[in-house]
């Protein structure tokens, strides 16, 4: 299968970018790696970094866009730049996946307009998988949409459910809506028609409002909510693992004995460590996209573009954008 990354996309482009791409070539077989960014720069670069790429094929690019730009420039000024270009050669299905960290915005605008929805659905969503203990789950939208109407919420739990069913192996995915109480007359008047709708959708297992609190207690497969929720409960988990890894760390270099204390659970804490970092996962997919687009985190290093360019790899080998827009055409069927 062939995947396109965008090679100036994220703080560490393109040097981590590429070493991502070599490093998912040597793990994944059944890959051809695009990178979609300046010719003569990424060869320079890899030149002077004594960095093989001849394994790489690159597809030029004039021009980057920058977080600090209007999203919809990547339609307008920005039409050559490395993300337009790697969502242009998705759209015309030289590639079937596309892997960027670079500006939110421009992404989902850019797949929205140059790549295109599934036929039916009304948004597309940014869907982060967040690690527990003992599993996983997916919040959704984690910040495309601030404000969501009800039947946008059915539609992300459908979209949800097909991802973490095809590709982290949840036979009967559990959907909860994120609310301020667990009562089916809690939140705004979205919440609530949401609720019903939720609740009425045959195609999916609703298991009612979820709380912030639960979010990281297996209670749920599917969290969905609007953008502006997901996005803060999305960015307090963040917060909190390195507060919590912070904490531990001053604990255990206080002195000698908790050094050596340290050094006999060294196996839990990075356990721990490996349970709350982004780069494990590697990237969000935007759920409702025609074509298989993910989002990696903006500070990505070369192992989190490596995992992100799997992601995109098990998307396209579980066939689920397909999947998706079956059952997004038999819930409008239902309606």
């Amino acid at each position: 299968m062939k995947i396109m990354v965008d090679a100036f996309g994220g703080d560490n482009a393109p040097i981590d970018v590429i070493k991502g791409c070599l490093l998912a070539l040597e793990t994944y077989s059944d890959i051809e790696l695009f990178l979609s960014g300046n010719e003569d720069t990424l060869r320079k670069i890899a030149t002077e970094n004594n960095i093989n790429i001849s394994k790489i094929t690159i597809v030029d690019a004039e021009d980057v866009i920058s977080v600090d730009e209007d999203p919809k420039e990547i339609c307008r000024s920005k039409s050559s730049c490395s993300m337009a270009v790697g969502l242009k050669a998705l759209k015309s299905g030289a590639v079937d996946a596309f892997v960027s960290a670079g500006s939110t915005g421009a992404l989902v605008v850019g797949s929205s307009v140059l790549v295109g929805r599934i036929k039916g659905v009304k948004r597309a969503a940014l869907a982060p998988v967040l690690h527990t203990d003992n599993g996983c789950f997916m919040i959704l939208d984690a910040g495309a949409n601030l404000d969501c109407r009800p039947e946008m919420f059915v539609q992300f739990g459908i979209m949800g459910s097909v991802y973490v069913k095809r590709v982290l192996g949840i036979s009967n995915p559990r959907v909860g809506l994120a609310n301020v109480g667990i009562e089916p007359s809690k939140g705004t008047e979205a919440h609530r028609c949401g609720y019903e709708l939720l609740s009425n959708c045959q195609c999916i297992n609703f298991v009612g409002n979820m709380e912030a609190r639960d979010m990281f207690l297996g209670k749920c497969d599917v969290i969905v909510c609007d953008g502006l929720s997901g996005n803060m409960m999305l960015k307090t988990a963040e917060g909190t693992s390195k507060f919590l890894i912070g904490i531990l760390k001053e604990i255990f270099t206080r002195s000698i004995f908790t050094k050596l204390a340290a050094l006999s659970l060294k196996n839990q804490i990075k356990r721990v460590k490996k349970t709350v970092d982004y780069r494990e996962y590697g990237g969000a997919i935007l759920l409702g996209i025609s074509k298989p687009v993910i989002k990696a985190h903006g500070s990505s290093d070369a192992n989190a573009f490596k995992n992100a360019i799997n992601q995109a790899r098990m998307c396209v080998r579980e066939k689920i954008i397909d999947e998706m827009s079956k059952n997004i055409s038999g819930s409008m069927g239902d309606e």
